[in-house]
């Protein structure tokens, strides 16, 4: 059987520790706590779902690093960095430091009103 391929228009791709995720019963994360970190990146970067989304956020096997009330989280362009994301932190913040830097979601910037 020959190899094949599978297109998609992912741009950047987020593994999050399946194992982390679990520990934390209820989630920890989103505006109301009550999400996990999947969800709430998926939600809050308005990531889509499936092969035509730009962003994958993907649960996987465990980093081996296991934190305290925390979630390992790494940009998969970026393998040499795991985040370690505490229960209830600034997903603004989360994107940032994951390098995920694009025009999905962004804070607005402040305009100044000339009278």
């Amino acid at each position: 059987m020959a190899i094949k391929t599978s297109k998609t228009q992912w741009r950047d791709v987020v593994l999050v520790c399946k194992k982390c995720s679990k520990k934390l019963k209820g989630g920890g994360f989103g505006p109301d706590g009550d999400k996990t970190l999947k969800k709430a990146l998926r939600k809050y970067l308005k990531a889509g779902k499936g092969r035509k989304a730009e962003l994958a956020v993907i649960e996987t096997a465990c980093f081996d690093v296991c934190p305290k009330n925390a979630v390992i989280a790494v940009n998969a362009a970026q393998p040499k960095q795991l985040l370690i994301v505490p229960v209830g932190a600034d997903l603004l913040e989360v994107k940032a430091r994951l390098g995920l830097i694009d025009h999905r979601r962004v804070r607005p910037e402040l305009t100044l009103v000339e009278d």
